[in-house]
């Protein structure tokens, strides 16, 4: 369960990195900003959504409060 939550959170930064390498050097007539900007929203959807079955199921547990 934590090595899926790492590999979500790691294609969420690449996801960013490109996003921000298109906004930079693309030309303006191409979307590929937008369609990292939407692969980006559905990775953090997963993420949240991996993160809420994690805690419901018991495999994740939080701590130190």
């Amino acid at each position: 369960m934590k090595i899926i939550i790492v590999l979500l959170f790691l294609a969420i930064l690449i996801s960013l990195a490109y996003s921000f390498f298109f906004l930079m050097k693309d030309d303006s007539s191409r979307s590929r900003t937008v369609n990292m900007l939407l692969v980006r929203v559905l990775l953090t959807i997963s993420l949240i959504l991996v993160l809420i079955y994690g805690f419901y199921s018991g495999q994740l547990t939080p701590h130190g409060l």
